[in-house]
């Protein structure tokens, strides 16, 4: 079947028909939904004074059912729209022991004709599809929820389908992905992250379609697409798990609103809807009820790039080391042993002996600590009840009520949080002024102590956690995600890639929090050209990067003589680049106060500064800083400032390596004075 291109261009011809007339017969059924509905609300609106409660229930639901189903044949008009555009991407010919031949189209979408009951088109998540991503020529086989099947492929076959014409198709019995992949990554970027679906890797499938980890920790280089793939396992478990799982309850916790624009494009790509975000300040805001105002992360990483202040790194990476949270742990034992300070109460004529009252505190030791105090109080009454056998005086209860709290030592969160540093000797590690607002390094901490002694509110509602940017979360904020999400959880991110190495967490770190984690390191970055990533590796080493073979034009570093020289020559580079036809420019500074100095010197049409407050990404030539700029990538990387007086300290280098591993084609630094030691050959 279909052995020769024109067998193959023919056939595509063939889809597409079916696809047109597929689309036809959904267009008559909407029609036909919505002229029944407006039949039935009609109907409703003439007779509803001569309706019971019942009628008009059961007229409700059926107008209710008929939307519904309105809107699933609207969604599959859409993905049939788009099937149009490029039917798929892949095909392999399968033959099973009792030499049964199958020849399975693989796309983004299943299209399943009605006409002579077949699937024509798989889609990429169904089991047979895994052969395509897992296998060469040769024995395969794929797992299906009644067993593995076992089999031959005959044939592996790519296409570059585009508005419906075949632009090329390629067949091999070696690796073909790696063509495709060179066409595509060589391509420019855009204003969206893009769909992998036909260049996942062996080792990415499996992280995709893994389907038992409660918790699944991806530590990957820059450029492996690490974020792509958390996505795509994300749309694998939402079609895998369709029954009992679905887009909204699904929490992506991502860096920033930018990133969050950045990557809304992949779910509804592969067919799935909008997945809800939030980022960690606004987790922390609900958690809190708003009752603190805190330092963001941003505000954070921006006090360490303006001022070099060793108290608050200090107090920044003792808050985020595990034995912080081992600390935390150990205080909680020690105040439920030593803070609750038991004495015999008198309610009238009765004594209530401390003993009894211990106890009861003891009972509940699954409750949270301050929350005890009420329980007890209840217990203590109808002790005192059974004891003069009448009901209590509103006196009464009230001498118990708030004699019981009294016996413990504080009563607010906060105030054991101050408590839990002069406990360690150590108070001068909180800064609490008010009215300044609580550093960020303590916000989750005083999270954690409200989850341990008031117990706060879990989003039950969520069913899996997206976390992205893991490196940049420490273990007391892990321990509150895995208290209040009690979901399975996908968690992303590189070591190497943090904003402030005083508080970053590697795989390792996680891994304390969630033992059962399974963990995945991916190493092969596709972002950047050989020479990019080598340029890279000499801010920060890692031995085990392994680029894909793509070349380019060597970085290079510009020195001139004074800032005014440095500001022109990146207006001459921006007027070049938008003369290239690449898609996309990153001029990436360090601080927000050098982004903004340099959108002011070259404000133009199409030029844009992305700050904290920004909520999309655009094409064209975008400023901003490092810290904003992870996840994201750029055709071209402009590094303003690339001095040894701006690029100094430990938090500098982590922003270098972020800005340097944004470019994917051409890479240049601009600086005057001497060059960042961190760029020494």
């Amino acid at each position: 079947m279909n052995v020769t291109e024109s067998e193959e261009k023919e056939y595509l011809e063939e889809i597409k028909e079916k696809l047109t007339l597929a689309i036809r017969r959904v267009d008559e059924a909407v029609k036909q939904f919505s002229d029944e509905l407006r039949q039935k609300k009609q109907y409703i609106h003439e007779h509803q004074s001569g309706m019971d409660e019942a009628d008009m229930v059961a007229a409700g639901q059926s107008i209710n059912r008929m939307a519904f189903t309105g809107e699933g044949a609207v969604a599959r008009k859409r993905r049939l729209l788009k099937l149009g555009q490029s039917p798929y991407f892949g095909r392999i010919d399968f033959v099973t022991p009792n030499q049964v031949k199958t020849p399975v189209y693989i796309g983004v979408y299943s299209f399943f004709e009605e006409q002579q009951r077949q699937n024509l088109i798989y889609d990429w998540r169904a089991p047979i599809s895994s052969l395509f991503y897992d296998f060469e020529l040769g024995e395969a086989s794929y797992s299906t929820p009644s067993g593995t099947v076992q089999g031959t492929i005959e044939l592996k076959r790519q296409y570059k389908i585009r508005d419906g014409r075949m632009e090329f198709m390629l067949d091999s019995d070696v690796n073909i992905h790696d063509d495709v992949l060179q066409q595509e990554l060589a391509k420019s970027s855009d204003d969206k992250m893009k769909n992998i679906v036909a260049t996942i890797q062996r080792d990415q499938n499996a992280v995709i379609r893994n389907e038992t980890a409660p918790v699944m920790i991806i530590q990957g280089v820059a450029g492996s697409g690490k974020t792509s793939i958390a996505l795509h396992r994300i749309a694998f478990l939402l079609y895998r798990f369709r029954e009992t799982i679905r887009a909204k309850d699904v929490l992506i916790l991502s860096p920033n609103k930018v990133f969050a624009d950045y990557i809304s494009n992949v779910l509804p790509e592969l067919g799935e809807e909008h997945i809800p975000e939030m980022g960690m300040e606004e987790l922390a805001a609900d958690l809190l009820g708003n009752r603190y105002a805190f330092q963001t992360f941003f505000e954070q990483v921006s006090a360490l790039l303006e001022r070099h202040d060793p108290a608050f790194i200090e107090r920044i990476q003792f808050k985020s080391s595990f034995e912080f949270l081992s600390k935390l742990n150990q205080y909680l034992v020690y105040i439920e042993n030593n803070y609750f300070t038991v004495t015999e109460l008198r309610v009238g004529s009765t004594v209530v002996p401390s003993a009894l009252i211990q106890a009861k505190f003891k009972t509940y030791h699954r409750v949270p600590m301050l929350k005890r105090f009420a329980l007890v109080a209840d217990d203590v009454r109808a002790y005192v009840r059974d004891a003069v056998r009448r009901k209590l005086s509103g006196r009464e209860k009230a001498t118990i009520g708030e004699g019981i709290p009294r016996m413990f030592r504080f009563h607010q969160v906060l105030d054991l949080y101050r408590d839990f540093y002069r406990w360690l000797g150590r108070p001068e590690l909180l800064k609490l002024a008010h009215p300044q607002p609580l550093e960020y390094a303590d916000v989750f901490a005083l999270i954690y102590l409200h989850l341990r002694l008031e117990g706060l509110p879990s989003y039950d509602q969520v069913k899996h956690l997206l976390v992205d940017e893991m490196q940049d979360y420490t273990p007391v904020q892990y321990a509150v995600l895995s208290r209040v999400f009690h979901c399975r959880k996908t968690i992303l991110g590189d070591v190497s890639q943090t904003v402030n190495p005083y508080s970053a967490s590697s795989a390792e770190t996680i891994e304390r929090v969630f033992p059962q984690a399974d963990v995945v390191k991916l190493y092969r970055s596709y972002r950047s050209t050989v020479e990019i990533t080598a340029f890279a590796q000499r801010i920060t080493p890692n031995p085990h990067i392994i680029p894909l073979e793509r070349h380019g034009p060597e970085p290079t570093t510009a020195r001139f003589e004074r800032p005014t020289e440095e500001l022109t020559a990146i207006k001459q580079l921006v007027t070049a680049f938008q003369a290239s036809g690449n898609h996309s420019l990153g001029v990436i500074c360090k601080t927000l106060r050098q982004a903004e100095e340099v959108f002011e010197a070259l404000q133009a049409p199409g030029i844009h500064l992305l700050t904290e407050e920004s909520s999309s990404f655009k094409e064209g030539v975008i400023i901003t800083t490092a810290h904003l700029a992870k996840g994201l990538e750029f055709d071209e990387v402009i590094v303003p400032f690339a001095s040894a007086r701006n690029y100094k300290t430990e938090v500098d280098k982590s922003m270098l390596y972020v800005a340097c591993t944004r470019a994917m084609h051409q890479l240049t630094l601009t600086y005057s004075g001497e060059l960042t030691p961190f760029l020494a050959p």
